[in-house]
């Protein structure tokens, strides 16, 4: 029996509940998507031995479920603890008038919930080939898949998508209507942007060795 599709609307909770700058916030559960997507590494929050721990790690997902990755000895990923999760991509520099106006354009998602260790082996697989699909489409199929021993020293967490929260901003300063509209200042956005390069092969490898068709059409593309 197939599992429920989660709701399109994301559920307002004690910790999801947009406190500040709530204009921002969004409950559409296609941006969640949509910041998940455009990025392949994320922050794992968990408290350790007693204290708060954040590490940065990568990430996959599918509908229901987000996948992190790391190694058996982490203390991070024990897994059965409440964790959250966040996945932050700045667009740009907001420059007002005034300095208590200036701001960055973003797009961040945090998600809530108690990590679950993956020990099926066929979840565990499936699991770490979204992993690599989402960092790198196409990589699975080409490179060697990981073998027994290799698996025996990853470890997979399972993080459910029900509860998440979405910021979002956009657009100019906030102070063009203001009195500091008056000082002649220049004021805007200072885009920023990420994109692929030129794809550099190890020189251990043999002369003329041709980048694989998936690595090379991501040469100049757009990251975030």
């Amino acid at each position: 029996m197939a599992a429920e599709s989660l709701s399109p609307r994301l559920p307002v909770t004690d910790r999801t509940r947009h406190r500040r700058l709530r204009e921002q916030g969004s409950l559409d559960r296609a941006e969640l998507e949509a910041i998940l997507d455009a990025g392949f590494v994320c922050h794992l929050g968990v408290v350790a031995e007693g204290r708060p721990l954040v590490v940065p790690t990568v990430y996959g997902r599918d509908e229901r479920q987000l996948y992190l990755h790391g190694s058996v000895a982490s203390r991070s990923l024990a897994g059965g603890t409440p964790v959250c999760v966040t996945v932050t991509h700045v667009d740009g520099l907001v420059l007002a008038r005034s300095v208590f106006e200036h701001g960055v354009n973003y797009r961040s998602a945090v998600v809530h919930g108690t990590a679950r260790k993956v020990t099926d082996p066929e979840e565990k697989l499936a699991g770490l080939r979204l992993l690599s699909e989402h960092a790198a489409p196409g990589q699975w199929s080409y490179a060697r898949r990981p073998n027994r021993r290799e698996l025996a020293a990853t470890t997979l967490l399972a993080l459910s998508l029900e509860e998440a929260s979405v910021k979002i901003r956009t657009g100019a300063p906030d102070d063009g209507d203001g009195p500091d509209a008056e000082l002649g200042l220049w004021a805007g956005v200072l885009p920023l942007t990420s994109a692929w390069g030129t794809p550099v092969t190890d020189p251990a490898l043999p002369p003329n060795t041709p980048v694989p068709g998936h690595i090379a059409r991501r040469e100049g593309t757009r990251h975030g």
